[in-house]
């Protein structure tokens, strides 16, 4: 069993915002699996799928960011899952734009959804892919920056991120192990 979960903000407004980065990589991660988020249920739209064998939910809060943890508490419950068995996509200031980093457990830095996914699920120790958003020329308070929308010359470069961070969620649930995943798609 496993949980993907990409955060970010259910509105239509901040579909192509910095803060949605982890709805479009879970979204990717759907499209590429043939799914769609049909079910609403703890908080969140889901789609169940089978990869190999195993039972994956994908999820997308609907509680906006700040609250993420609150669906993502649910769906363990729900699902009688631990945060061994989590996977959570989401945008990170503290990186440059456009690179991934995979992490098997770790703080939330400077993120709101992450510092409540963790004190909601009283746990760190699951995985997490950030994709980078930081862009070193831009020096905007980060609430404004992350609620803004991807400019038009850096599409390309999230939208792949995206991709690369649905991939490797897809390689956390066939088995791959966190070292590999790391291995392959970090940087």
């Amino acid at each position: 069993m496993k949980i993907i979960v990409g955060l970010g903000n259910p509105e239509e407004k901040y579909f192509k915002t910095f803060h949605n980065m982890g709805y479009i990589a879970v979204g990717d991660v759907a499209a590429k699996l043939n799914k769609k988020f049909k079910k609403k249920e703890c908080e969140a739209y889901t789609a169940e799928v089978n990869i190999d064998g195993e039972k994956v939910i994908l999820a997308r809060p609907i509680t906006y960011m700040n609250n993420s943890g609150r669906a993502v508490k649910q769906l363990l419950a729900k699902y009688k899952a631990t945060p061994a068995d989590l996977v959570v996509i989401y945008d990170d200031y503290d990186i440059p734009k456009g690179s991934l980093r995979i992490r098997p457990s770790g703080s939330a830095g400077t993120h709101n959804g992450m510092r409540s996914v963790i004190a909601e699920i009283n746990s760190s120790d699951f995985v997490r892919i950030r994709i980078g958003i930081r862009d070193k020329d831009v020096n905007i308070p980060i609430i404004n920056y992350v609620l803004s929308e991807v400019n038009k010359e850096d599409y390309d470069l999230f939208i792949s991120a995206c991709t690369r961070a649905a991939d490797a969620a897809i390689a956390l649930a066939r088995g791959e192990t966190v070292e590999s995943v790391m291995t392959q798609f970090n940087g």
